[in-house]
C-alpha cells in the first residue's frame, strides 16, 4: 500500500478519489482552500488534509501525487512535486490506474449521470455484488459519494469485481477511464470553456464509447439525438432504451405516483410483466431508471429483484432534494444549471406540484455557459410561476464583461422575472413574498442552495401573512 497526496482533495472528484484509496488500504494526504463537509468525512476516514497548499505538505514518502482540473500551473505544492521528481498524476489518469483489474461500468452524458450512476451503485450494492463506486454526488442511502468494493478483501480481488465510476466530459476526463460497460444519458453543448463547439463537445463522447472493446457493451438513450449520432460509431454491442417504441428497451404504461412514476419496461422479446415505481421524479429519471435497469440485468440481476430495490431509492443530495416544509410551503434544491435541466427539473415539479405557485431563485453557473447558452436560458423558466435570477457564479472562470444575469431576464419573456444581484438579498425577499401552499426551488451548481436554507430557517420569524 502506497502514500497518497491529492491537491484539491476536498473536490467532489479527488473527495471520491481519496475515499476508495483510504478503504483499498492507502495511506491518503491532501490539501484544500478551506475546509468543507467532504473533508471534515476524509479526515474521520484517517486521512490527513492540509488547509492551504503549501510545498511543506508533500512528504518524502509519497508514492504518487493526484491533481484536479482546478489546479493551476503556479499551485506550490504542484511546482514542489515536480522538483521532487514525484510522479503526478491528473484525475483521468489516476481513475484509469484504478479501474486496472476490475469490471468498469462507466456512466457519461451531459445530463442524468450522477443520479445514474447513483441508480446503478445502489442496485448492485443492494443485490450483492459489492461494487466499488465513484459519484459526482453524495448519496445519503449509501453514506457516501465513493465506496471501495468488500470484495477487495478476498484472494480473488478484483477479478470480475464491479467499478462504477461517473465519466465526466469536462476536461476530457473520461477517457482515461477503462469501461468494459459504458452509458450515454444525453449528450448536448456544455462546457464551452472545454468544447468550443458542439461538434468538439459531441467527438469526445465518440471517443469514449470507442473506448469500450468489442466484447463490451454500449448502452444509449435513443430518445436523445445527440446520442445515436454518437453510439453508433462504438465497436461494441449497443443497446438503446428510452420511451419512445424504436428503443431495444422502452418504458411503457407510465402513471404518476406521489413522488415520481410507475412504469412497466418492453424489450425486443417481449412486455415484462414487473411493474417498476420510482421515488424519485420527473420522465427524464424514468429514462435514468432504465439505464440502470440494462446494467443490472447485463450484471445478472433479476429484474424483478431490481424492481424491489429500485422502489427504494430515495435519490442524490442537491438532484430534487427536499430541504424542507413551513406552513405549507415547500422547499427544494436541485443542481440544475444546464437549460435542458432547468426545463427537466420544472416539468418534474409540474407535475409533483399540479396546483401549487412555484417560485424559481436561479444562479447561473460560470461564465462561459452562460454567455454560450443565454437564449436557451432565456426560455427555460416556462413552467415557473415567478422567477428569480441572482448574479452568475463564477467557479473557475473570471468575469471577462461578455455576460450579465440581467441578459437573461433582459431576453425573457416570462410574465414574472426578477433580478436580484446577491443570494441574501434574494433569500429576503422570498422569505417575505411566500405564502402558504408555494414551492420554491433554488436551482444552480454554486452556493445557490443557501438561500433556500436561509428562507428555511427565517420563515417562522417573518411575518408575511398580514
Amino acid at each position: 500500500m502506497s502514500h497518497i497526496h491529492l491537491i484539491g482533495i476536498g473536490g467532489a472528484g479527488l473527495s471520491a478519489i481519496a475515499t476508495v484509496l483510504l478503504q483499498e488500504g492507502h495511506t491518503v494526504s491532501g490539501s484544500d482552500a478551506q475546509p468543507s463537509a467532504s473533508t471534515e468525512r476524509l479526515t474521520q476516514l484517517g486521512a490527513t488534509v492540509f488547509m492551504g497548499h503549501r510545498p511543506d505538505n508533500l512528504k518524502p514518502d509519497l508514492a504518487a501525487v493526484v491533481i484536479s482540473s482546478a489546479i493551476p500551473p503556479d499551485n506550490p505544492e504542484l511546482i514542489a512535486a515536480k522538483e521532487l521528481g514525484l510522479p503526478i498524476f491528473k484525475r483521468d489518469a489516476w481513475l484509469g490506474k484504478m479501474m486496472d483489474g476490475y469490471d468498469g461500468i462507466a456512466i457519461a452524458g451531459t445530463h442524468g449521470k450522477t443520479t445514474t450512476t447513483s441508480l446503478v451503485a445502489y442496485l448492485l450494492q443492494q443485490a450483492g455484488h459489492e461494487p466499488t463506486y465513484i459519484i459526482g454526488g453524495f448519496v445519503p442511502q449509501l453514506g457516501s459519494n465513493a465506496a471501495a468494493s468488500k470484495n477487495l478483501r478476498s484472494p480473488n480481488l478484483k477479478v470480475g469485481t464491479p467499478f462504477v465510476i461517473e465519466a465526466d466530459e469536462y476536461d476530457h476526463t473520461f477517457l482515461g477511464l477503462k469501461p468494459v460497460v459504458a452509458v450515454v444519458t444525453i449528450v448536448e453543448w456544455d462546457h464551452p470553456d472545454i468544447f468550443p463547439s458542439f461538434a468538439e463537445c459531441r467527438q469526445a463522447f465518440v471517443d469514449f464509447v470507442q473506448l469500450v472493446p468489442p466484447t463490451g457493451l454500449v448502452i444509449g438513450c435513443g430518445d436523445a439525438p445527440g446520442v445515436l449520432e454518437v453510439i453508433k460509431h462504438a465497436k461494441a454491442k449497443v443497446i438503446t432504451y428510452g420511451l419512445q417504441a424504436y428503443n431495444d428497451w422502452q418504458a411503457v404504461e407510465l402513471c404518476p405516483n406521489p413522488w415520481g412514476y410507475d412504469f412497466k419496461v418492453k424489450t425486443p422479446y417481449s412486455l415484462l410483466p414487473t411493474s417498476y415505481s420510482l421515488l424519485i421524479p420527473g420522465l427524464h429519471n424514468v429514462t435514468n431508471a432504465l439505464a440502470a435497469l440494462v446494467v443490472a440485468n447485463h450484471r445478472g440481476i433479476e429484474l424483478a429483484q431490481a424492481a424491489e430495490i429500485m422502489c427504494r431509492f430515495q435519490g442524490v443530495e442537491r438532484r430534487f432534494q427536499l430541504k424542507g416544509e413551513f406552513n405549507h410551503m415547500t422547499i427544494i434544491d436541485d443542481y440544475a444549471h444546464h437549460p435542458t435541466e432547468i426545463k427537466a427539473t420544472l416539468a418534474a415539479a409540474r407535475v409533483r406540484f399540479p396546483n401549487r405557485q412555484i417560485w424559481v431563485l436561479f444562479q447561473p453557473h460560470t461564465y462561459s455557459r452562460t454567455h454560450a447558452l443565454l437564449p436557451d436560458f432565456a426560455t427555460a423558466f416556462n413552467d415557473a410561476d415567478h422567477v428569480i435570477i441572482t448574479d452568475i457564479f463564477g467557479s473557475r472562470e473570471t468575469d471577462t464583461g461578455l455576460v450579465h444575469s440581467r441578459d437573461i431576464v433582459r431576453l425573457m419573456t416570462h410574465p414574472d422575472v426578477l433580478y436580484l444581484d446577491t443570494l441574501h438579498r434574494a433569500a429576503v425577499f422570498l422569505a417575505t413574498r411566500l405564502r402558504p401552499g408555494d414551492v420554491l426551488l433554488t436551482l444552480g451548481a454554486g452556493d445557490v442552495y443557501w438561500a433556500g436554507e436561509w428562507v428555511l430557517d427565517h420563515l417562522p420569524t417573518v411575518k408575511v401573512w398580514e
